[in-house]
């Protein structure tokens, strides 16, 4: 019943453990947005009574019970994934592992989720449990990556120089999300009317978190330059792509107010944007059976019409 090989199953598996963890993001988000981190006021139930929400608890206790609920659903997507790769833990080792490093992560992220209720929604878990998720959209975007690959040994597809470029810029888009955290924790969308904040100027730290993404921006074209010749372009235009969105949304809410839906766009943008960069390093090895198909290809002769 289980497959032994990669099969349409263990595709639609990858793409629903990477879809689920966004979108964990964008209602996580909601609940901040909306002020509902406190909806439940305790954790691991939602009352000290109750596992699920009461009607006396409003519109609030609808959103962060829902987005409780969520995390089922990743744990039951991290469990079938693991399944439907546990044959193949020989012949993709990787699968294998990243499939359970995914299954073990979620309950992590969820105890996580648990302490920023259980601190009142102090800004420096919360900006914790979102870089949580993250880190697990970064690995499902690797298992996604891998599933399409073939197995064996992988050799550089990029020229070094390039390549450090490339790490360059991951380290930027990096720092662009570190840095845009903690806006968000000097912001007024704290989750809750009565939770901290994180103290800085919120005015000048929406500066400061303009200036690695500027950086990350331009390393791109850099990037995209460089490797213009190379399979490696179609991903750095995507990276490109999610970036000039980003920086869009991120000027509109600046700009606006920070209105609650361009905020939360501008959220699951920047998990989007680590899984694009991830996608990036993540070709700059390529399968040599992939290296030799593609030389082999290019070596070919063209074919001459005949008459």
């Amino acid at each position: 019943m289980l497959p032994s090989s990669i099969d349409r199953r263990v595709i639609f598996a990858a793409w629903a453990t990477f879809v689920v963890q966004v979108a964990i993001v964008g209602t996580g988000g909601l609940v901040r947005l909306t002020a509902s981190g406190l909806g439940c006021p305790t954790w691991p139930r939602c009352t000290p009574e109750s596992f699920i929400n009461t009607p006396e608890m409003g519109i609030h206790g609808v959103i962060e019970f829902g987005n409780r609920l969520l995390t089922f659903v990743l744990v039951a997507v991290a469990i079938i994934t693991f399944l439907f790769v546990v044959r193949m833990r020989r012949t993709r080792p990787d699968l294998f592992w990243l499939a359970l490093i995914i299954g073990l992560y979620v309950p992590i992220q969820a105890v996580i989720g648990g302490i920023t209720v259980l601190t009142n929604l102090n800004p420096y878990v919360v900006g914790l449990h979102y870089f949580a998720s993250v880190v697990l959209v970064a690995f499902a975007t690797v298992f996604v990556v891998r599933v399409y690959s073939a197995p064996g040994p992988r050799v550089p597809a990029a020229p070094r120089g390039l390549a450090i470029l490339a790490h360059l810029t991951s380290v930027a888009v990096v720092i662009t999300v570190v840095v845009g955290i903690l806006v968000t924790g000097a912001g007024p969308h704290a989750g809750d009317a009565g939770a901290a904040r994180n103290g800085l100027d919120p005015e000048l730290m929406q500066h400061l978190h303009s200036w690695p993404a500027y950086a990350t921006l331009a390393l791109t074209l850099a990037l995209l330059v460089g490797g213009w010749r190379l399979p490696l372009r179609r991903w750095v235009l995507l990276l490109l792509a999610v970036e000039a969105m980003q920086i869009a949304v991120g000027l509109w809410q600046a700009r606006t107010g920070l209105p609650i839906v361009l905020v939360n766009i501008h959220m699951v943008l920047a998990v989007l944007l680590v899984a694009a960069m991830t996608a990036v390093i993540m070709h700059l090895k390529l399968p040599t059976t992939a290296i030799r198909a593609e030389r082999d290809e290019s070596a070919a002769p063209a074919s001459v019409p005949t008459s």
